[in-house]
Parts: structure tokens; sequence; C-alpha cells
């Protein structure tokens, strides 16, 4: 179909088949699976992915190319028209495990990455294009610049692999960034038990808020301080002057919990 990409949507459309070919191959994708694409855009991997699963989902916030999807014949592919940050996934993919495979706008790219979160249970594998530099933060460890909010909360859940890094001339329109094919499988459980996921989430993000500063001070600056809270510190085994892209899983684990006792539930209904 013609379709003039929309700059308010962030519409690069994906057209190098040899990208597709390899999102396909990390997908492994089965007749027997139910499928979940998030901005199908042109169709590029839609017409790779449609034969080749059992149930097809796909959310479009552009009517004119949901249109095109909804006329479609294929009986096992359903369409939801709207912005995926605001539809309840869990209302409309009732038959989980489903698999996620997008070229995600990169404009929304790290929201969407919170609402997986937030649905993680639906998912057993996640295929996914990043800007380069969300990508890197994704896969970054401990003791990186990169290293941050999305890597902490990520990796609890996931294992995450690069997949392909693409260049700019494998869309239309060409976007000003490289970017990168992420691979998640979903872990059976999180590598650090989690007593409330909501203040562990507003923990980690108090912790990278002011990221030059000490975890003392972004504590602080968080609302997250106590008084006692060097000495407490220091009883699980992390010293205050320390930065948060020093800490791994396990510790902001247990800074987590720690804070969580100390401050009350109250604080984690952020």
């Amino acid at each position: 179909m013609q379709h003039r990409p929309k700059k308010r949507f962030g519409q690069n459309f994906l057209q190098d088949q040899q990208v597709v070919d390899r999102i396909i191959e990390a997908a492994e994708l089965d007749s027997s699976d139910n499928l979940l694409e998030v901005g199908p855009g042109l169709g590029a991997l839609t017409n790779r992915l449609l034969p080749a699963v059992g149930q097809m989902h796909v959310m479009e916030l552009d009517r004119d190319l949901a249109a095109s999807f909804q006329a479609r014949p294929e009986s096992n592919l359903q369409v939801h028209i709207g912005d995926a940050l605001r539809l309840d996934w869990a209302e409309l993919l009732t038959e989980p495990p489903y698999k996620l495979v997008a070229n995600l706008p990169y404009n929304i790219s790290s929201q969407i990455l919170f609402k997986i979160l937030d649905n993680r249970q639906l998912f057993s594998r996640l295929v996914l294009m990043f800007q380069q530099e969300v990508g890197d933060r994704l896969c970054a460890e401990p003791n990186s610049k990169q290293y941050g909010i999305l890597s902490v909360l990520c990796q609890n859940y996931f294992d995450v692999r690069r997949v392909v890094r693409v260049a700019p001339g494998a869309f239309f329109p060409p976007p000003k960034v490289h970017s990168v094919v992420l691979c998640f499988d979903a872990l059976d459980k999180p590598r650090v038990a989690v007593t409330d996921e909501r203040f562990f989430r507003k923990v980690v993000k108090g912790a990278f808020g002011q990221r030059r500063k000490t975890l003392r001070n972004s504590l602080q600056g968080a609302g997250l301080a106590f008084d006692g809270l060097i000495e407490a510190l220091t009883e699980i085994g992390i010293d205050s002057g320390r930065r948060a892209e020093t800490l791994t899983l396990v510790e902001f684990g247990a800074l987590a919990e720690m804070l969580r006792v100390r401050l009350g539930d109250g604080l984690g209904a952020s």
C-alpha cells in the first residue's frame, strides 16, 4: 500500500529482508505459538509472522494502517486499533504465553518496556528493535555508563541478548541513528526475589535519579533516606559512597528490601 510515514507516530518502516530474516530466526516460531506485534507498520514483519503462528494480534495506532490489516482475509489475525500504551494487554491477550515481535517506535520504546514489565506474565519471548543506545543500556553490566534503570529491571526478569545491529538504510525513511534487535527470554523466576515490585522499581529509579551522585545522596533526593541510613547500608554490605551504576542485581534487591522494612510499605505506592 502507498503510505506516507507520519513523524508524529515515529514511523520508520523496516524494509531490509535480511534483518527480517534474523528477527524471524530469533523468534523461533511454531504453528502453535500465539504472537503479538506492536506497530506492524507496512507489514514487513507481519507478512512473515502471520503464516508461521497459530494466533496473531497486532496493535496499531495509525488508523489508515490498521484498516489495511483489518481488510486482510487471514482468520488468525486480530487487529487492535489504539495506543499500545493505553490498551489493556491482559484483557486482550487471553491465551498466554505469547511471543512479542516488534519494530518499536523509538519515541515510546522505553515506555513500552515498562508496559511489558507490568504484563510480563503474558510473554515467553520478546524480539524487539531498539535505537542502539537503548539496546546497549538493556544489555549493560554494572560499572558501565550504559547500566541503568532498564538494565536492572529487565535483567531481573529476562535473559537479554543481541541478535543483530541494524544500519539506518534498513528503514524507510532512514532514521538518524543505528538500531539493534534484542531477544528477551523470560526467566522461570526473577533473578532477585522482590517482596514489593512497585517499591523495588521506585528504589531503582531513585538510585539512578542522580546517577553522578553517591547512593546516599541519590536516595535522599528520591525521598528514600532516613536517620541511620549509612549504618543500615553498611549492615547489608553496601558502601553509601558508591554510585548506583556499581550495584549488582543482588545488591539492588537487598537495598530495596532494607528500605521497604525501614520506611514501611506506604512509600511503595508510587
